[in-house]
């Protein structure tokens, strides 16, 4: 495959050839990472604005090399949030809603650059682990290559509208009696045994897809924001985002970098408490529980990469509770017009809290990164809501109800 790329591990900085198909570096045993020769990249800024805002507006720094499996991802709508920061004193707080890419979350930017990925290196099936999102997306991505897809779930873990997106877009779904980490540890051994694609964050190109979140905000907002926010489960998001933004750096596209800030939950914070506790590594939790099922993993692999993420920007993770979660939910909802799912309002959540507690300056341009959509996670959705009333058929009922 002739590529100007190259795998480089993330620990001991040992290079492997592009078409090599590995997910750790066999010498130290560390992730990998896609390594550009940015001298070499001939691409302008005014090039990339005459393109459609999408994740293939930035393709010079992706690398596929053949026609993208492709169904118009990214370009997400950047929300002002003008209600939510009023009440909080922030007068600058976004929202990008990556929940209005076609799958419904920011997976699809993996995605697409993941399955063209495998067709590129002659690969014709996928599969992965999933608390969600990524199982529906992948199913997306590779019933349009027309490759078979196989996803493994945590059996009871996932939300209903996740399952039948897999179902649906014709994915062999298997749920496992076991947490996500025991069927990522599970699909990983399949790959390798039996030559799957393996489409989890561990795979390095996936996250190539993931790290245009921050180049489209920075398109959209005219200038580098002050701080980053996204919820962190696998933390192949927050990783991705910043190796993308170190990209734009090193070709002089921007002049600073954001403080990357990563949220998670109170019952599935092992990178938080990493932070807090300045440990050189996670502690993985044996049993992570949240409502907030997308982000609900106790050992997330790409945590080294978030840890120096969040370190070298200055930047901060923090941790909210379910019912932070759920109020930030309705919140979004109800004052905002934005519907997502209970793990993209803890983005949003942990900034309240930060703002609360005077973490921060009021004063940032804050980007908080919204990760699915609403209709992700019904269930969780009629669970806080009023049933609807019913009545008789006639006006004086209806008025009566109304209390008109």
């Amino acid at each position: 495959m002739d590529t100007m790329y190259r795998l480089k591990c993330v620990g001991c900085g040992t290079e492997y050839p592009a078409d090599e198909i590995i997910y750790h570096c066999p010498k130290c045993g560390h992730l990998l990472a896609v390594r550009y020769p940015l001298d070499a990249i001939q691409v302008e800024k005014a090039t990339w604005a005459k393109r459609p805002l999408s994740v293939w507006r930035y393709r010079e720094l992706l690398p596929v090399i053949i026609e993208p499996v492709t169904l118009q991802e990214g370009g997400t709508p950047l929300y002002h949030l003008k209600k939510i920061g009023e009440e909080l004193g922030l007068p600058h707080l976004y929202a990008k809603h990556e929940g209005m890419n076609p799958s419904g979350s920011f997976k699809d930017r993996g995605m697409t650059v993941g399955v063209s990925m495998a067709l590129q290196l002659n690969k014709r099936s996928v599969a992965c682990a999933s608390t969600g999102n990524t199982s529906a997306s992948l199913a997306v991505y590779a019933a349009k290559a027309g490759i078979p897809a196989v996803v493994l779930l945590p059996a009871g873990k996932v939300a209903v509208g996740k399952v039948a997106q897999a179902l649906m877009h014709g994915a062999r779904v298997i749920s496992i009696r076991g947490n996500f980490d025991r069927a990522l540890e599970m699909v990983h051994e399949l790959c390798l045994s039996h030559g799957l694609y393996l489409l989890n964050s561990i795979n390095p190109y996936r996250l190539e897809g993931q790290k245009t979140i921050g180049f489209e905000a920075i398109d959209q907002l005219g200038g580098v924001p002050d701080r980053f926010v996204l919820p962190v489960g696998n933390a192949g998001n927050i990783s991705a985002v910043y190796k993308g933004l170190l990209e734009l750096q090193d070709l002089e596209f921007i002049d600073r970098l954001p403080m990357m800030t990563g949220i998670q939950a109170a019952g599935s914070m092992p990178v938080v408490r990493a932070i807090r506790e300045n440990l050189p590594e996670v502690v993985p939790e044996d049993h992570p529980e949240t409502v907030a099922t997308a982000i609900r993993i106790g050992a997330p692999v790409n945590a080294e990469k978030a840890l120096v993420a969040i370190r070298k920007t200055g930047g901060l993770a923090e941790s909210v509770t379910d019912a932070e979660i759920l109020a930030m939910q309705r919140d979004l909802a109800r004052k905002e017009g934005i519907g997502v799912e209970p793990a993209s309002a803890a983005s949003v959540a942990g900034i309240r809290k930060l703002a609360e507690s005077g973490a921060i300056d009021r004063s940032e341009k804050i980007v908080c990164v919204v990760t699915g959509h609403l209709l992700k996670d019904p269930d969780t959705v009629i669970r806080q809501c009023e049933p609807p009333t019913e009545i008789d058929a006639d006006l004086p009922s209806l008025l009566a109800a109304l209390r008109l």
